[in-house]
């Protein structure tokens, strides 16, 4: 008997449910927390009147969660690459030029997504939930260009004490995630101008390349 190994692509309209879907839960999820909103909320929002919409694109909640991230990720990764094979020609990096490479893609795909927006406020909840945690920081630290970033990286005097490496990595992850959070709700609050996004965004990026600069300094004069 002959199996048959065909792929079955998505239709359009498959694929735009699915879009649909994820844009209502990332912003669901943003403005309520994971906690407070259900499966029925984000269908319902969403216009989805088959009650089975959501389990038919994504089987849990979770990998719902992890769709989105990853889709993010993608396009982070996009603004990424160009900025790694630059590092790679220059032939030498900078502790600055590293970190600029890990922060400022992410600011320029808050850029492109415009306001308002929601990622930020989600990544933000995705890093503190148990279920996703994880998951949250490898689906960026594992794409291709942060996996080529990685092998720039200049020597740092933790990469010797793994448990200070992690908190080093931990504390980062925190300020970079919820700095950018902090932005884009005061943007979709109207605390700040939406006409000056933009800049607003790159001057969190120097703020943030600044102090990361600055705490990873201090560790490597610590004691």
């Amino acid at each position: 008997m002959k199996v048959s190994t065909a792929v079955v692509t998505p239709s359009p309209r498959s694929m735009r449910a699915r879009d649909k879907l994820m844009h209502t839960a990332e912003r669901l999820y943003a403005e309520h927390g994971f906690a407070n909103v259900s499966i029925r909320m984000i269908r319902e929002a969403a216009g989805q009147r088959n009650k089975s919409a959501v389990q038919y694109h994504f089987s849990t909640r979770d990998e719902l969660i992890q769709s989105i991230l990853t889709r993010h990720a993608a396009a982070i990764d996009e603004h990424r690459i160009p900025m790694v094979a630059a590092l790679e020609a220059s032939g030498e990096v900078s502790p600055r030029d590293w970190i600029t490479c890990v922060i400022a893609p992410s600011i320029e795909h808050h850029i492109e997504l415009g306001t308002p927006s929601w990622y930020g406020r989600f990544l933000a909840q995705a890093v503190v939930e148990p279920s996703v945690r994880e998951y949250a920081a490898q689906a960026h630290l594992s794409t291709p260009s942060f996996r080529r970033l990685e092998q720039l990286r200049p020597p740092r005097r933790q990469d010797h004490d793994r448990e200070l490496s992690a908190r080093h990595a931990a504390m980062i992850r925190l300020l970079i995630v919820h700095m950018g959070a902090e932005l884009e709700a005061e943007l979709a609050d109207g605390r700040a101008g939406p006409a000056t996004a933009e800049q607003s965004w790159r001057r969190l990026g120097e703020t943030l390349i600044t102090a990361v600069c600055g705490l990873s300094s201090a560790l490597l004069e610590g004691p």
